[in-house]
């Protein structure tokens, strides 16, 4: 199994149950303080709303506990890629799936894949790991595509 599909999926889970709420218009924007036991047209409601990225809204109580879970998952995610010392595993298995999802295998374009995962071509060349694990991940869905 897909280490790294494994550990997108936890973290991703992780952010759906955290009560975030998500409104792109007045009406939404009601609807979701209301969720919340809250009232859109009073000023002390909306001083406990933060607006947090792309339409989405967190309580201010619970700002806290997002940049924990957001730091662990950083954490966790920079171990695993330094757990793979020689890039054949969590590291392969990153760039594999991040090309294949990003159409590197019709592209034959990095950039994609490295702005998903936060990383840059000199951070690549420069670990060991990263390189050989982008390398084979390339060339397997090179050798795939024919």
């Amino acid at each position: 199994m897909n280490e790294y599909r494994l550990m997108k999926e936890k973290h991703q889970q992780e952010v759906n149950d955290f009560p975030l709420g998500f409104a792109f218009g007045d009406k939404q924007f009601e609807e979701m303080m209301s969720k919340w036991g809250l009232d859109a047209k009073k000023d002390s409601d909306l001083a406990q709303v933060a607006y947090l990225f792309a339409g989405a809204y967190i309580l201010k109580k619970d700002i806290p506990a997002y940049k924990d879970m957001s730091k662990r998952h950083s954490r966790e995610y920079e171990a695993a890629i330094a757990a793979d010392k020689t890039g054949d595993g969590f590291c392969y298995e990153m760039f594999y799936y991040e090309l294949c999802n990003h159409e590197f295998g019709y592209t034959g374009d990095y950039e994609d894949t490295l702005d998903a995962l936060g990383l840059t071509w000199e951070q690549v060349q420069n670990q060991e790991n990263l390189k050989h694990g982008l390398e084979k991940a390339a060339y397997q869905i090179m050798q795939e595509e024919g």
